[in-house]
């Protein structure tokens, strides 16, 4: 059995790789490390100058952690992550054209060149300007794979001549070619390729425009007597079809060796056709699952770390699937095991209405529930005490509590969150959150504020399985909430954490203090004000501060504090501080936060601006530039939001006269910094010199030594 599960947003698209548009992407490839997209965040962006186009997907070199593009068909670029102008990057002009560049997890990068001839990269850059052979003729390659069979790295590509498909074979080590005709199929083409290697035998599998999937196999082992082009014949896998409807497809990969994705079009007889992704058992030629695509794609997908990739509308999405061991009852659904993913806790209740929401039941459900009419399904909601929650899946626990009174609803939901062996159990919580965030927009009054902070808290959640968790603490300006969802979700958008920054830093300090706030980030360095008398709450070296522990109960906090000229209090409270610090810790790209952070009104902006310039000055007190405290920002994070904010705001802080005396104190502690380090720098060969000239000598020898630094 096969289900597709949740989705999120991985990152939006540009122009050039929007659908509709013919530009689509070039490919996704894997990068150096373990799987990171679920936390949504780009780790790095490159581009290159304006009238130079990338021509060939980018490609992570597993051995050096180096990455490889080629722009404008042969000019060879090799970078690092450190790196960010591509143009002061490894350069090498190749001979010949690429068409692909494949990386192998053990065996290196592998260049194929249009014209048919292939390369190791190591080889290729010894010489760049080597003369690369011509194979292919006039043929034009269509597709292209690398493998590993043991330690020989294996490439085959696909080429058209005048409707005819052939099929090339290259062992790298052993530098043998291989060359077959594709056995031609009466009134239809191939679309698209895939393959997967197992036993010394290359399984090749053609998606073609009759709405079928053909497989053909090519053995490795050949012996050179025979004629040099093969005729390779085909049996057919799998045809595309369902009831009275076709699937109409583009793409599609591999998933195990029973199962394939499709994406396409399906369409039946008198009606439109929907682009879907498709999951089918190709054992048992069923269809297991599938999943309409409204807003439309770009035809093509990507399945890496049971994970699918593919475009919708103006987005990159990411869709979980799982896939289970091929049977008949589960490929006619009616496999009953207690073990069975609960497609209904991906259900997002927003979209889907109550009887659609009961048709997506696991399907061992559905006969029983398609007997009963809606007015028994009525009765049932309205009768949740006689309910067995032990024997219903989460989607149907949920739909018979959306009318219950708020007790019920909330007491019934702790003990669904108790049961830690619901499968699935984090997409279960998040559809429990998903559902008290829709009581609280059915009922503006209901607001679980405490429920909903003890989950976050005790969870490891993100913010793709609950979206609008967010969104409403924002509506209810629910601070202590929103403290939290930053230190804790990874995948936090950028819209999302400027609109935080945006509301704490708008809140009164006198609001503040009436609210709860984790105060763990500040409480070991923040100065506050006290009755116009500055108190320091760092930790003294006995843990014990007299004159502190004697007043603090007696003083009054003022409404806000104001920097002294050389910066030493702090321009906000306790509270404002540490909502602060959350947003500072937060992930981000530079280049989606900038445009939202422009908008930011000027007043806050000076306000956080002098916030990072006190920090800042604190960090550079101590001596490993490092904030006391848990959850404190460390020196990089403030740097990066400084030059941020003065990226979005330079001009308008230049005109504010309140602004002047801070941006000159930031510029003479600055400047004072950079002439600390360069003379720092100057005696650091000296430092080196006697250091290494210390392990020399007999440690149990004493003698004193004057060293003259110049």
């Amino acid at each position: 059995m096969a289900a597709l599960c949740e989705s999120f947003t991985l990152c939006g698209l540009g122009p050039s790789g929007g659908v509709g548009l013919g530009g689509g992407l070039l490919a996704l490839e894997p990068g150096p490390d373990p799987d990171h997209v679920s936390d949504q965040k780009p780790l790095g962006c490159w581009s290159v100058k304006h009238g130079q186009i990338i021509t060939c997907p980018v490609v992570c070199n597993f051995e050096t952690h180096e990455y490889i593009a080629v722009h404008d068909d042969k000019v060879l670029r090799i970078w690092k992550n450190k790196d960010i102008n591509l143009d002061k990057v490894f350069k090498a002009t190749l001979s010949a054209d690429v068409y692909r560049i494949h990386s192998l997890p053990h065996g290196g990068p592998v260049v194929l060149f249009k014209g048919g001839g292939v390369r190791t990269l190591d080889v290729l850059l010894e010489a760049p300007q080597q003369e690369i052979e011509n194979i292919i003729s006039d043929e034009v390659i269509k597709w292209s794979e690398a493998f590993m069979e043991g330690q020989q790295p294996v490439l085959i590509f696909a080429t058209e001549k005048d409707g005819d498909f052939f099929v090339y074979v290259q062992k790298l080590k052993m530098n043998s070619l291989h060359k077959y005709k594709l056995e031609q199929q009466e009134l239809s083409k191939p679309l698209s390729f895939t393959a997967y290697i197992k036993n010394q035998i290359i399984t090749l599998l053609c998606l073609y425009s009759n709405d079928s999937v053909y497989k053909v196999l090519i053995p490795l082992q050949q012996n050179s007597e025979e004629e040099e082009e093969q005729i390779l014949s085909k049996s057919l896998l799998l045809k595309l079809s369902v009831s009275a409807s076709v699937l109409k497809g583009t793409s599609f990969v591999v998933l195990d060796k029973d199962h394939i994705a499709i994406l396409g079009s399906l369409a039946a007889s008198g009606e439109e056709s929907k682009e879907c992704l498709t999951i089918w058992n190709t054992k048992f030629q069923t269809l297991q699952t599938s999943k309409e695509l409204p807003l439309g794609t770009s035809g093509q997908l990507w399945c890496y770390e049971e994970k699918f990739f593919f475009t919708h509308g103006k987005v990159l999405t990411v869709m979980m699937y799982k896939c289970e061991t091929s049977s008949l009852a589960a490929a006619v659904g009616k496999l009953k095991d207690s073990q069975t993913p609960d497609v209904s806790s991906f259900v997002n209740w927003n979209t889907l209405a109550d009887e659609e929401l009961v048709v997506s039941f696991q399907s061992q459900q559905s006969v029983a529930l398609k007997s009963e009419s809606k007015m028994t399904l009525r009765s049932k909601r309205n009768t949740v005490a006689k309910v067995q929650p032990d024997t219903l899946s989460v989607g149907q626990i949920l739909l018979n509590l959306k009318d219950a009174s708020t007790t019920v609803f909330e007491d019934e939901l702790r003990q669904l969150m108790s049961k830690a062996q619901v499968p699935d159990f984090q997409a279960s919580i998040g559809c429990v959150i998903t559902a008290l965030i829709k009581r609280c927009k059915t009922n503006p009054k209901y607001y679980p504020r405490n429920f909903l902070l003890h989950i976050v808290q005790t969870r490891d959640l993100s913010y793709s399985l609950c979206p609008d968790l967010m969104a409403v603490a924002l509506e209810k300006k629910d601070v202590h909430l929103l403290q939290i969802c930053l230190q804790r979700f990874p995948d936090i958008p950028e819209e999302i954490t400027y609109a935080c920054l945006k509301v704490f830093l708008s809140i009164s300090e006198a609001y503040l203090q009436r609210i709860d706030v984790n105060l763990e980030s500040v409480i070991c360095y923040i100065d506050v004000e006290f009755n116009n008398k500055e108190v320091k709450t760092e930790i003294v070296e006995n843990g014990f501060n007299a004159e502190l522990e004697q007043d603090i109960w007696d003083t009054k906090i003022t409404k806000e504090t104001h920097p002294t000229a050389d910066g030493e209090l702090c321009p906000v409270g306790a509270q404002k501080a540490a909502l602060l610090n959350a947003v500072l810790e937060s992930a981000y790209s530079e280049a989606f936060l900038l445009p939202h952070l422009k908008n930011l009104p000027a007043q806050q902006a000076v306000l956080f601006l002098r916030y990072l310039y006190y920090l800042y000055v604190k960090c550079s007190e101590k001596i490993n530039t490092a904030l006391p405290g848990t959850r404190s920002p460390t020196i990089s994070q403030i740097m990066d939001w400084m030059c941020l904010l003065l990226d979005a705001h330079f001009t308008v802080m230049v005109m504010l006269p309140e602004a002047k005396e801070l941006l000159s104190n930031l510029h003479k502690f600055v400047r004072a910094q950079v002439r600390f380090y360069s003379e720092l720098n100057k005696i650091e060969g000296s430092l080196q010199e006697l250091q290494r000239r210390n392990h020399q000598k007999d440690s149990q020898t004493y003698s004193i030594e004057v060293l003259e630094l110049i």
